[in-house]
C-alpha cells in the first residue's frame, strides 16, 4: 500500500501535470483509525531519525508545504512533527515580502532561513510564492524593481520560464550540498475549501483563522489551478520532486506526509558517530576519573 501511495501521489519529473490529475479525496484504501495508529509509529520513528540527522551532523531537511487557504498546512506541520526535538527544528512561514527583502533578489530571504546541517526546516509557503500568487497576480512582480521591467507586459512567458529554471538550478546546488528537500503541495478541493471557510465563521474558535482575503483569493480558483499545474510540471524533478497530497480528509494528508518524510529521510542511512581508538582510550580514562571521585 505504501508503494501504491509514493506512486499515486508524485508528480512525475519530466510529465505534463495538471491539478485535476490528483484525486484531492484518495485514502489508499487505508482506515482512518489505521491511519492514526500508523501515524503515531512514524512520529516515533521520526523522532529517532531527528536524532541521528542531529548528532551526525552531515545531512539537513528542508520541507516545503505549499496549499490554497485552508487546506491545512498548519495543522499538519503541528501533527506530524509533534515528536521533534525543537531543538533541531525550525519553522518559517512566508508572508509578504518586507521593504528589505524586495531590495534583494526573490531568494534571497530563503536563503537566510534555510536549515544548518543536522537540522529540520519547514517552509510554511516558500520561493514558490513567487511563481504562484505572484503568476496569478503579476503587479507583485513589478515591486521587485527588476532591471527590464516595468509593466506588466513586460512579464512574458520567458520570464517564467527563467524563474523556473533559476528555482531548480538553486535546488539542486542545495541537494548537491547535502539537503534534502520534500515538497508537499496538499491539494484541496474547492468543495472543501469553502466548508472550511464555512466553518472558520461559525466556529468562535477558528474565527481568528478566517480573512477576508481569503475569500478573494477564491475568486482566482482557476488561475491558481494553472499556476500549481506549471509549477508541478516545470519544478517537479528527480533530485527534487513534488508530492501531491490529498487534502480533503486531513487524516489520510497527515498520515501520508509523516510517511514520506521518515521514509525518505530513512534513506540517509543515518547512525550515531562513532569515536576513533584514541577517542574509546581517552573516554575510558575520562570514565575511570569519575568513577574515583568521591562526592
Amino acid at each position: 500500500m505504501e508503494k501504491d501511495i509514493f506512486k499515486d501521489l508524485l508528480a512525475k519529473p519530466g510529465k505534463n501535470h495538471l491539478v485535476s490529475d490528483f484525486d484531492s479525496s484518495f485514502t489508499g484504501g487505508i482506515s482512518k483509525q489505521d491511519a492514526k495508529e500508523q501515524l503515531a509509529k512514524d512520529i516515533e520513528k521520526l523522532s529517532d531519525l531527528q536524532s541521528m540527522l542531529y548528532a551526525q551532523d552531515r545531512y539537513s531537511i528542508l520541507i516545503i508545504f505549499q496549499a490554497m487557504d485552508a487546506a491545512g498546512k498548519d495543522g499538519t506541520i503541528k501533527h506530524v512533527m509533534s515528536g521533534i526535538n525543537p531543538q533541531g527544528c525550525q519553522v518559517f512561514s512566508f508572508k509578504q515580502p518586507s521593504t528589505e527583502e524586495l531590495d534583494h533578489d526573490y531568494l534571497w530571504r530563503i536563503n537566510r532561513c534555510l536549515p544548518e546541517r543536522g537540522r529540520i526546516g519547514i517552509f510554511n509557503r516558500s520561493h514558490y510564492e513567487d511563481v504562484l500568487i505572484a503568476k496569478v497576480h503579476p503587479e507583485i512582480i513589478l515591486s521587485n524593481k527588476l532591471p527590464g521591467i516595468e509593466k506588466i507586459d513586460d512579464i512574458d512567458v520567458d520570464f517564467w520560464k527563467r524563474r523556473y529554471r533559476q528555482i531548480n538550478d538553486f535546488e539542486r546546488y542545495l541537494t548537491e550540498n547535502g539537503t534534502v528537500i520534500l515538497k508537499f503541495f496538499l491539494n484541496v478541493s474547492k468543495a472543501e475549501q469553502k466548508k472550511r471557510f464555512l466553518e472558520r465563521l461559525e466556529d468562535k474558535s477558528k474565527n481568528w483563522k478566517f480573512s477576508s482575503a481569503d475569500i478573494k483569493e477564491r475568486q482566482f480558483w482557476d488561475e491558481y489551478m494553472k499556476a500549481y499545474a506549471d509549477v508541478l510540471t516545470k519544478t517537479s524533478t528527480e533530485v527534487a520532486p513534488w508530492y501531491v497530497i490529498p487534502a480533503d480528509n486531513k487524516w489520510f494528508m497527515r498520515y501520508a506526509v509523516g510517511k514520506i518524510i521518515g521514509e525518505r529521510i530513512k534513506r540517509l542511512n543515518l547512525h550515531y558517530p562513532t569515536l576513533s581508538k584514541e577517542g574509546l582510550e581517552k573516554l575510558e580514562k575520562c570514565k575511570k576519573k569519575v568513577s574515583d571521585i568521591n562526592f
